[in-house]
């Protein structure tokens, strides 16, 4: 059996699970969230946990097996205590501001570069070099902030460019003159 599909996801306080028939949803505090569920998986919900139960050991049943426990348990997280990516903004001149609700970035074009917020995503400017992306769904808050970085990917020669918080800054040495 699956090692990861085989545990249990614990709810925390304030947290519901409604089981249909190809799908989850999940209500907590910050929101609600669906996650589409195979119909061949069977999913439980007993004793403030839910089970992911899968029919037989064919290698797709095993296969979506983990994914969709996991899925199942970023949702609870996600409805409970939320997602948030912190990104930095490096290089003279470079910075972020927010207008209403979206992200308005200077970044070395001519001009301001505007991002709207997907729905269920808010943005943070803490400081003008950082921006704070905040949300209840892993895989949006991980793909805004993909799309916010791939606007300035960070530059191997130099320290500029829109980086993730916590990515090591690999440079290049640049180019050696000969004598």
């Amino acid at each position: 059996m699956s090692r990861i599909g085989k545990q249990a996801i614990p709810l925390p306080k304030g947290v519901t699970v409604e089981v249909a028939y190809a799908s989850v949803k999940v209500k907590g505090p910050k929101g609600e969230n669906n996650v589409a569920v195979d119909p061949d998986l069977k999913v439980k919900v007993e004793d403030g946990s839910v089970k992911v139960e899968r029919p037989t050991d064919q290698r797709r049943h095993k296969s979506l097996h983990g994914l969709t426990r996991t899925l199942i348990a970023n949702a609870v997280k996600g409805v409970a205590e939320g997602y948030s990516r912190e990104m930095l903004i490096k290089g003279i001149g470079y910075r972020a501001k927010l207008t209403g609700k979206n992200l308005e970035l200077t970044v070395g074009y001519s001009h301001p570069v505007i991002v709207e917020p997907p729905q269920g995503i808010t943005f943070e400017v803490p400081e003008p070099t950082k921006v704070v992306i905040r949300g209840i769904d892993k895989q949006l808050v991980g793909q805004t902030a993909a799309n916010l970085r791939s606007i300035r990917k960070p530059s191997a020669y130099h320290e500029k460019g829109i980086y993730y918080a916590d990515e090591p800054i690999k440079l290049k040495p640049g180019k050696t003159g000969t004598k």
